[in-house]
């Protein structure tokens, strides 16, 4: 992860099949998915987000991930203001 004074920003891999927990926070979350595709569950549906494609978190917004394709997907977040690891990434 890079960070400086206003954002941060990190790669991040999900293995098929692989979920990351519903969690919200702060931080306005930009991001771009580069391989694979990622299903957002968020508070009023579901939205999948695929190769080439990016997206945009408010903050504050309950949100989880889930990658039901079948290869892993590649992406980058931007997070405003940076924002440390969490818990679930390590």
């Amino acid at each position: 992860m890079a960070a400086g004074e206003e954002t941060s920003v990190q790669h991040f891999r999900i293995e098929p099949g692989a979920s990351v927990p519903p969690h919200d926070h702060h931080h306005e979350q930009a991001g771009f998915i580069y391989e694979g595709e990622l299903t957002f569950l968020l508070e009023d549906g579901e939205v999948t987000v695929e190769a080439g494609e990016s997206y945009v978190l408010d903050g504050g917004e309950q949100h989880g991930a889930e990658n039901r394709g079948d290869v892993e997907t590649r992406g980058v977040d931007i997070f405003a203001p940076p924002r440390t690891d969490p818990d679930w990434a390590r």
